[in-house]
C-alpha cells in the first residue's frame, strides 16, 4: 500500500551527522537522518532514516521509521516500522504496517474506522493522564 501523503517533494531535511535539541516544527515532507533531541510535528510524512534517534514525540500524517524513537508516534493516516527499527512509546494510527526484526515496547492504537480511532486515542491519552497525575 503506498504511503498517503499529500505533498512528495521533501521540504525539510535533517542530514545524518546533525543534531537537534529542542522541537521542530515544519510544513509538509520531513526526511530525518540524524538527531533530535525533542519533539518533531509536520504537517505531512515524516520519513526516518535507518541512523536517525528520536528523543521525542513525533506528530505528523504518516510516518515511516527506519531508526529509533524514544517517544509516542501520531500518525492517523498510517505508520510504517521497518525492521531496523525500535520504538520505546505508544502509536496511535488508522494504517500499521510492522517488518519482521522491529522493537516495540508500548501500546497501541490501530483501528480503521475514524470515529473508533478518535474515541480509542482520547480514552487512552485520557488514561496517561489521570495515571501520571495519581504517581
Amino acid at each position: 500500500m503506498a504511503l498517503l501523503t499529500d505533498n512528495i517533494s521533501i521540504k525539510t531535511i535533517i542530514g545524518l551527522g546533525s543534531a537537534i535539541s529542542g522541537d521542530v516544527h515544519a510544513d509538509g515532507f520531513i526526511r530525518v537522518e540524524g538527531d533530535v533531541d525533542g519533539n518533531l510535528e509536520s504537517t505531512g510524512h515524516v520519513d526516518i532514516g535507518r541512523e536517525a534517534r528520536i528523543n521525542g514525540n513525533i506528530t505528523a500524517q504518516s510516518v515511516v521509521l527506519g531508526g529509533i524513537v524514544l517517544g509516542d508516534i501520531y500518525a492517523p493516516n498510517q505508520i510504517k516500522l521497518l525492521s531496523s527499527s525500535a520504538v520505546i512509546g505508544n502509536i496511535f494510527t488508522r494504517n500499521l504496517e510492522i517488518e519482521e526484526n522491529v522493537i516495540f515496547h508500548g501500546h497501541c492504537i490501530a483501528l480503521k474506522k475514524e470515529e473508533d480511532f478518535n474515541q480509542a486515542s482520547e480514552r487512552f491519552s485520557n488514561e496517561l493522564s489521570i495515571r501520571s497525575k495519581a504517581v
